[in-house]
């Protein structure tokens, strides 16, 4: 049934643009084109980067065909979106080494033998000059000046490369070359994706539907998951290493992750969600569950299976609180001193020094003796004294 297809296509769904033309493409009864676009500008993909994977997934299982692009030439220019300044764009040999890396991941998520691997190089090498100029026609100044990210920079007077303008034309050629009727991104992607609407109309073609996806926070809560901002959960990380960090994240986020990015049902989730919310299931139980299924994706049950029997022993045993607050930080200079007052533990920094000078202050199973301590990025289970702990993200 097509209702039953796009309720499950809808999931986690911010914009369609648009869903008379999904309903129509599906009523053809042909298998679709979904294409999803990576510049490989790290070797490694995230659980934020999963979150379109796992779309493209569900689109397979749907019997579509997908196509994961990777942006070998666009990667060489640099995305713009949600840039405040220019991306320093990679070279070629950068860009081929960080996709071999990619192509592999993905296989973790997507069926290998369902999944059109392309790289937009083999069109885009290959364009001339004149060519290239009638595409960039298809927009004006004016037009690309209305995007958020530029229009933004334009007024506060960042400089905006004249390459970053070409970005969102190449990605829209992508379109036509491949033939896509749809196309997946993150809603930072929104521009960038309704160019090749326009670029395929302007070529002649069917315009492709729009498909936008929330962007996934890290472990911090506030900002997007990123490896810039230390805040990710990779999904080449060890069974243990990701199991924790699942843990590490707010309840109130976990709902998102279990939305984006587990295999159960709405229905089950809700149901989930009902029995934490009368008390029948402790939020740390659910959380546990996320964890152990997001970890036997990746790694297999056996090994998930572990890394819940080690998080049980190390942690829970351990008689941390189940209710201990989780508190996301932003401090230029992190001292020991000052994430200990802002995360409420102390009332001031003398008396975080005094209690780090009595032994008082752990950090996980370790004394702090050193009351000139800066911390790095990431979480930490702090505890003062017998009866005050907080897991304290620093970001």
């Amino acid at each position: 049934m097509i209702e039953d297809q796009l309720r499950e296509l809808k999931r986690g769904i911010v914009d369609i643009v648009s869903e008379e033309e999904l309903i129509a493409k599906l009523k053809q009864g042909r298998p679709l084109r979904v294409k999803v676009g990576f510049d490989p500008t790290a070797p490694d993909i995230h659980l934020g980067h999963t979150v379109v994977l796992q779309k493209m997934r569900q689109f397979q299982e749907a019997g579509h065909e997908v196509i994961c692009l990777i942006g070998d030439f666009t990667g060489m220019i640099g995305d713009p979106s949600g840039r405040s300044s220019t991306r320093p764009p990679l070279t070629r040999a950068e860009v081929l080494e960080n996709a071999k890396t990619y192509q592999e991941q993905v296989k973790k998520i997507l069926d290998p033998s369902k999944t059109i691997m392309a790289c937009n190089s083999e069109w885009m090498d290959n364009m001339v000059v004149s060519d290239f100029i009638k595409l960039t026609s298809i927009q004006t100044v004016a037009r690309m000046l209305e995007r958020d990210d530029f229009k933004k920079r334009f007024q506060q007077q960042h400089p905006i490369s004249i390459h970053e303008f070409l970005y969102p034309f190449v990605q829209g050629y992508d379109s036509v070359a491949l033939k896509a009727d749809v196309e997946l991104g993150g809603t930072d992607q929104i521009f960038n994706l309704l160019m090749g609407r326009d670029v395929q109309k302007a070529f002649g073609q069917e315009q492709q539907v729009v498909m936008t996806l929330p962007l996934l926070e890290g472990t911090d809560g506030v900002q997007k998951m990123s490896k810039s901002y230390n805040n990710y959960i990779g999904v080449d990380d060890s069974p243990s290493d990701m199991f924790g960090k699942i843990m590490s994240i707010s309840d109130t986020l976990m709902w998102k992750y279990y939305e984006l990015l587990s295999s159960r049902t709405l229905g089950e989730i809700q149901e989930l969600k009902d029995r934490v919310s009368t008390g029948s299931q402790h939020p740390m139980e659910a959380k546990m569950g996320l964890a152990h299924e997001i970890v036997e994706r990746y790694h297999g049950r056996t090994e998930a299976d572990l890394a819940r029997e080690s998080f049980v022993k190390v942690f829970k045993e351990r008689s941390l609180p189940e209710d201990m607050p989780d508190i996301a930080l932003e401090l230029e200079r992190p001292w020991i001193g000052s994430v200990l007052k802002e995360a409420g533990l102390v009332g001031s920094t003398s008396e975080a020094k005094r209690l780090v000078a009595q032994g008082a202050v752990s950090i996980g199973d370790e004394k702090v003796t050193d009351s000139d301590l800066v911390l790095t990025k990431g979480t930490f289970v702090i505890k003062v004294g017998k009866r005050r702990f907080a897991r304290v993200t620093i970001a």
